[in-house]
């Protein structure tokens, strides 16, 4: 299941029939590995991401602004965060660190990135009136929902997929209904382009010898 999102997403379908998809396009990132619908063409910037652990990763965002709202997808690229974590580690000690300080800690930075990404939002000046459990595909994550001073909600949802985190967001105008069909369109797509959906849930690092990203499981498309 997708959640509150898609439950709510399939209620506004309802409601308002296909007007609501009209101005919408399928997005498809084959170097980022994902699908959206976003409403219009998106707009690329490379940017960085710091992670948990002080890291400055490689990052994407993938972003459209019009009279429907704001719509994004932020992708950060986790998977040089051991060698990079090495060098910082290796760096305090040469200033003269020692202990925790300088502790290599990638792991907890990639088994901790979505709960980084979610407390980023919640660091925000908005109420947040809905934080729960998310799965796009057997992809799990977190999804929230914020009130925002001007009236305007916040629609985000938080996934990790092989080495990449996924930071999709749209901020809709007061009293403009929630953008569910850019939240449910979410996909995630293999190297020929394909959506993948798995039979169980994914985790991109829980394994026996703590690969990263660890072997998926068998998957159902």
């Amino acid at each position: 299941m997708r959640s509150i999102a898609l439950t709510t997403a399939a209620l506004v379908l309802a409601v308002t029939g296909t007007s609501l998809a009209q101005g919408f396009i399928q997005f498809n990132s084959q170097k980022d590995f994902f699908g959206v619908s976003f409403p219009g063409e998106p707009g690329v910037r490379d940017t960085t991401w710091t992670s948990e652990g002080g890291i400055s990763l490689p990052a994407r965002v993938y972003s459209v602004e019009n009279a429907r709202g704001r719509y994004s997808m932020t992708v950060v690229d986790y998977k040089d965060v051991e060698k990079l974590s090495a060098e910082q580690a290796a760096q305090c000690q040469k200033n003269g660190g020692e202990g925790d300080a300088c502790m290599n800690g990638w792991r907890g930075d990639v088994g901790g990135a979505i709960v980084w990404a979610t407390w980023q939002f919640m660091q925000r000046d908005a109420k947040v009136t809905f934080y729960g459990w998310y799965s796009a595909d057997q992809v799990p994550g977190h999804q929230l929902q914020l009130q925002n001073p001007d009236g305007s909600r916040t629609f985000a949802t938080v996934n990790m997929h092989g080495t990449r985190l996924y930071v999709l967001e749209a901020t809709v105008p007061k009293g403009a209904p929630a953008p569910g069909l850019f939240q449910q369109s979410l996909m995630f797509l293999d190297e020929q382009g394909r959506s993948i959906r798995y039979r169980v849930y994914y985790s991109p690092n829980h394994s026996d010898e703590w690969k990263f990203p660890a072997p998926p499981p068998p998957r159902a498309r």
